[in-house]
């Protein structure tokens, strides 16, 4: 009992000086895990608020870009001075706003009168300008200051720009004079026009911002919200706050102190070695916090599926390689690859396999490539490379020509051995004044012509390029206006007779369309345009519409309109034919839709469905050009075709040659067996129609017995319309 007595203060004394250790262990450990938190929290923020004003600061810049896109330049001058309200609409208004996003464009003339406004893609009179006007003043008196200074002669790049507030809410402003771009127009100074654009900020661009630097919830924040540590305001020039930009705060030293809470708890429990344990934790912790910083930094500038660098970093690099290269005599050439086929890699083994394919695909590249050379994913299937120290275009075509046989080699993916091709588009830094978007689009570009002359290739960018581009625009926009209640675009229609030569059986409707300036444009031409473009589907609504209106009110058995193969595969086709059909009254058994072969080798369940779902409403599938494809007997067999077509390439040498007339009969007795019609089509000739009635064909089109027609001599020549002339004039083939 006296032992336990005078050890019980020894006991207490160590225990107390244990838990003493301990207690001033862990206050040292949680002030300092506090004082880690608030600072690397602390210092986080003012990263954060760096980050978002440079991606105002970019945003703001990218808009002055945008703008000298249209601003610097002869037509700009050219038609605002002289009116051309359709021609502003297209290219420096409403343009600007679905391409660029503007949501509202002045143009001023040389007095500061409005004689041009636009918001939010809508075309206003110019007199709404006045409603801005208050606001925009300023700005456009600081313009016009710069314009009468004694130095500037060359106004190419003049602007000013400002934060401003308009209708309650921030907004980007930046007003440029419209100035020419070549000696070929002459201004005088003085009567310069402005050009004024006006971005609003709103909560999806500071999404945008927010989203290059892995931040969330961005959002605007009005005067009358209380602000919170992560925001940043927007000043104008003047130094008034207009709002506020704010933002989801990441908290990396209160992450930390979540993940080592429980250790600091099991910690404190223990008394001799909780010093040593929490220094080892949070070592661990410090640590993890770095890997985690490393490793999110990483994924924002790389891809996750291939580990190359994204296009955030591929920007930057490109544009610092423009930079040194314009301090030395070596280019710098940009490589646009796109691999070919690429989605029916992913349609026929899935997507695991196109993500395989990806990976070998970027590891190939990068093998393909030197060390100090970029190679890029920038999304799908397409990659980017930047070639530095390159003398000139030579060296980057034989990089591609190496990229290309490179990627001739199979590929094996899901236990098969794949062969897929790549196009390429190259473009070479011209100079020191070289700029990156400038040399991208070029690129890209050059990858469409590329893609558009036959794919497996590499194309370098040339001048006329742009021009070409520039001409598809024209024609793109003519097009939908031609569209959208102009005029110019009509129907044909070229009867398909029995074999008596004089029975009309129906009629095949073909577009045309006699442009204002270039005359009659070849169907392929636009119709290629507006498959290129997205409008495929709005034209063929629009051809569909009127064949069936003609033929609801003729005679006629059946009237046949050609399909295009992105129709079929809009998965809303069938169901807008049928609200066609409706629509115009004509019963689904008078509608032949024709069809090419390639159709049926695309062999997707969009299409497949899009044909069955036809045939049962009661439409016929025609076959169109037929022997001139590669469909196989199984296709046939199984999309349950109506009608062949036979190519009239095949029926032209009918009497000529041999081989010929042995494939048109084979034809037919393929159509025979299959039990389906067939229609010989570009009959010339009285002896190639004898040849064909002689083989069993009942059906024939071409020039010998009827050009294109215009509706109503269509309908004289099936004698339902009364008229002197049995045989009019052809519409132009």
């Amino acid at each position: 009992m006296s032992r336990r007595l005078q050890r019980s203060p020894l006991t207490f004394q160590v225990t107390l000086t244990v838990m003493a250790l301990a207690i001033f262990a862990l206050a040292m450990v949680v002030g300092f895990g506090f004082y880690a938190t608030v600072q690397a929290d602390s210092v986080s923020l003012e990263r954060q608020k760096i980050l978002f004003a440079n991606g105002m600061r970019d945003r703001m810049a990218a808009v002055d870009r945008e703008q000298e896109s249209i601003a610097v330049w002869d037509d700009s001058v050219i038609n605002a001075k002289a009116g051309n309200v359709d021609w502003m609409i297209d290219n420096i208004s409403v343009w600007m706003y679905s391409y660029y996003g503007h949501d509202r464009v002045y143009v001023l003339d040389a007095a500061d009168r409005p004689v041009h406004a636009m918001r939010e893609g809508n075309v206003l009179a110019p007199a709404r300008y006045s409603e801005d006007e208050p606001v925009l003043l300023p700005t456009v008196e600081r313009v016009r200051r710069l314009i009468r200074e004694p130095a500037k002669e060359d106004l190419a790049g003049v602007a000013a720009g400002d934060l401003v507030e308009l209708d309650g809410k921030p907004a980007i402003l930046s007003i440029m004079p419209l100035v020419p771009s070549s000696d070929r127009v002459i201004q005088t100074p003085g009567s310069e026009y402005l050009h004024i654009s006006v971005d609003f900020i709103t909560d999806a661009l500071l999404a945008k911002i927010a989203g290059q630097y892995l931040l969330a919830g961005a959002r605007l924040l009005p005067l009358s919200q209380p602000v919170g540590g992560a925001a940043i305001p927007l000043v104008d020039s003047h130094g008034v706050i207009l709002a506020y930009a704010g933002w989801d705060q990441e908290r990396p030293g209160s992450a930390l102190v979540r993940e080592a809470g429980p250790a600091l708890i099991g910690g404190a429990l223990l008394a001799a070695g909780v010093l040593a344990f929490l220094l080892r934790r949070l070592r661990r912790a410090s640590s993890a916090l770095q890997t985690s910083q490393a490793e999110a930094q990483y994924l924002a500038f790389h891809d996750t599926l291939t580990g190359l660098p994204n296009r955030a970093l591929f920007e930057d690099r490109l544009r610092r390689a423009l930079l040194t290269a314009s301090h030395e005599t070596a280019k710098v050439a940009l490589l646009y690859l796109d691999l070919d086929r690429f989605k029916h890699v992913n349609d026929t083994l899935g997507h695991p396999a196109g993500d395989e394919l990806v990976r070998q695909t970027a590891a190939r590249l990068q093998q393909a490539i030197r060390e100090v050379d970029t190679v890029a994913r920038l999304g799908g299937d397409e990659f980017a490379m930047i070639l530095i120290d390159v003398d000139d275009i030579r060296g980057a075509e034989d990089v591609s020509e190496g990229l290309l046989q490179k990627l001739q080699e199979p590929f094996k993916l899901a236990d098969d051995q794949v062969f897929v091709s790549a196009s390429i588009g190259i473009a070479l830094s011209t100079g020191p004044d070289a700029d990156a978007d400038d040399l991208l689009r070029k690129a890209d570009i050059a990858l469409y012509e590329a893609k558009k002359n036959g794919r497996g290739r590499y194309q370098v960018f040339a001048g006329d390029m742009d021009d070409l581009l520039l001409r598809k625009r024209q024609v793109e926009s003519e097009l939908r206006h031609a569209l959208n209640g102009g005029t110019g675009i009509k129907l044909a229609y070229q009867p398909i007779f029995a074999a008596d030569g004089s029975t009309i059986l129906g009629a095949e409707a073909l577009i045309r369309w006699g442009h204002e300036v270039h005359g009659g444009l070849p169907p392929a031409q636009f119709i290629a345009i507006a498959e290129e473009r997205g409008m495929i589907g709005q034209l063929g609504k629009w051809v569909l519409q009127e064949a069936c209106r003609f033929a609801v009110g003729t005679e006629l058995a059946w009237v046949a309109v050609n399909v295009s193969p992105l129709q079929l595969r809009d998965t809303g086709f069938a169901e807008q034919l049928a609200a066609v059909l409706a629509e115009t009254g004509l019963a689904p058994g008078r509608l032949q839709l024709e069809i090419t072969e390639g159709v049926l080798l695309d062999n997707n369940d969009t299409t497949r469905a899009a044909l069955a779902a036809l045939r049962r409403s009661g439409i016929a599938i025609v076959l169109d050009d037929f022997g001139t494809g590669y469909s196989s007997l199984n296709y046939l067999r199984r999309h349950a075709i109506d009608k062949l077509k036979i190519d009239r390439s095949f029926v032209n040498l009918l009497g000529r040659d041999e081989s010929s007339a042995a494939i048109v009969r084979a034809l037919v007795d393929l159509a025979d067996a299959l039990n389906v019609g067939v229609t010989a089509e570009g009959v010339e000739t009285e002896e190639q129609k004898a040849l064909l009635v002689a083989m069993g064909c009942r059906e024939f089109q071409g020039h010998l017995l009827s050009l294109p027609l215009e509706p109503a001599q269509l309908l004289r020549l099936a004698g339902l319309l009364p008229g002197k002339d049995s045989t009019p004039a052809a519409v132009s083939a």
